[in-house]
């Protein structure tokens, strides 16, 4: 079995040339846009900003939207400062969770919400569970999407609220293809579509979005066989409201190519 001749989107940017003769291979015709490269750690000063005041005791609240962002300001804040400073100083000021992954990153660091926001976790449910609440110096963790409901809701009730955007990548030096893709996708071009690494949809929805296509190319997305190469990454889709049709075997590129070609006549 095999693509057969199905339209396959894939964001690869490192290993792109790869990614594409594997799905050739597979008899499916490949578009491939890289969207990312790495960025130095030492760049990400909104973070880093955000550490020194946590630490600082600048803050009452933090609002943790994703688990996948939890974890990644966890391990680029010990880059800079003493391992177990981000967890110590999240035990002095009121933890919020939007869900259940955020929670279960805290609970790894050895640290427990005061408050999670209800199913199905979106910014309305974390205004209703914050109600009220006497903190007005919050930190909200962003990652993917911007917040805008929620950060306008929080400064509604009087809140000196600061976004963290956690990141370790930035858009590539070209990104043409990357717009092409979101094009086309818009257009419903493609059958398929291949996530290898998390960051890849939030590049792809911020792109989208500077061409006023975000609504349309995320809504054929979700039209499309989406195939993600393991639990944050799709953790990462559906953020975005997109729900993977599978996840491959083990997590390396040419197992995610082969089965996703398998499943994908099915």
């Amino acid at each position: 079995m095999g693509f057969h001749g199905l339209r396959v989107l894939a964001l690869e940017s490192r290993r792109a040339a790869e990614m594409e003769l594997l799905i050739r291979k597979q008899e499916g015709e490949p578009f491939v846009a890289p969207s990312m490269r790495e960025i130095p750690l030492a760049e990400n000063s909104e973070a880093f900003a955000f550490a020194e005041n946590l630490f600082a005791g600048g803050f009452d609240m933090v609002i943790l939207l994703t688990g996948v962002g939890t974890r990644q300001l966890n391990r680029l804040l010990a880059t800079r400062f003493p391992e177990a400073a981000f967890a110590e100083a999240l035990q002095r000021v009121t933890l919020v969770a939007r869900g259940p992954k955020p929670t279960a990153a805290l609970r790894e660091m050895g640290l427990k919400p005061a408050i999670v926001a209800p199913e199905p976790n979106t910014w309305r449910e974390l205004l209703a569970a914050t109600e009220g609440r006497p903190e007005r110096r919050i930190a909200v963790q962003e990652y993917g999407r911007p917040t805008t409901e929620l950060l306008a809701g929080l400064r509604a009730r009087g809140g000196e609220v600061t976004a963290v955007r956690v990141y370790q990548w930035d858009l590539p030096l070209d990104v043409e293809p990357l717009r092409q893709a979101a094009r086309l996708l818009a257009a419903g071009a493609f059958h398929v579509a291949l996530f290898t690494t998390a960051i890849q949809i939030v590049h792809l929805a911020r792109v989208a979005r500077e061409l006023g296509i975000e609504g349309a190319a995320l809504a054929n997305l979700r039209q499309c066989q989406v195939c993600s190469i393991g639990p944050t990454t799709t953790e990462a889709l559906e953020e975005f409201g997109i729900h993977p049709m599978m996840e491959p075997s083990h997590p390396k590129m040419g197992v995610l190519v082969k089965e996703a070609a398998e499943r994908a006549r099915q």
